[in-house]
């Protein structure tokens, strides 16, 4: 049974940083893409960055670029996801999802199969 479990999420205000994690159990780590995604009240759930599987490279949303940064442990089966300079526009819960999308559907939430419950993000302008 696959599990995803994220931890990090808090009030903060703005500016500061924050980094999320995701511990990923009941599956080949390294077999999975793995993304976070993020939802804030009232909208869809929206990209946020990856690391795909096949290449390593990391693909972010315009929004979190330069100021986001993800990462995988591989040794740990643990992804990151280092959050600075935030604004009040990044509030929102925020999830890590696993799967194997194909490089042109990475952004899709309906590429990824395995989703974690959720961390809360809140920040104070």
């Amino acid at each position: 049974q696959v599990q995803l479990v994220e931890t990090g999420g808090g009030l903060v205000q703005a500016g500061a940083s924050l980094k999320l994690s995701c511990a990923v159990t009941g599956t080949t780590f390294n077999n999975h893409g793995l993304a976070w995604f993020r939802q804030a009240p009232g909208k869809d759930r929206e990209f946020v960055a990856t690391v795909h599987r096949s290449n390593n490279r990391e693909y972010y949303a315009d929004s979190v670029k330069g100021r986001f940064t993800i990462s995988r442990d591989n040794s740990k089966n643990t992804i990151h996801l280092q959050m600075n300079s935030l604004k009040a526009e990044d509030t929102a819960v925020y999830y890590c999802a696993a799967g194997r999308p194909i490089l042109s559907s990475l952004r899709y939430d309906t590429s990824y199969a395995y989703w974690g419950q959720g961390t809360q993000v809140t920040v104070s302008s």
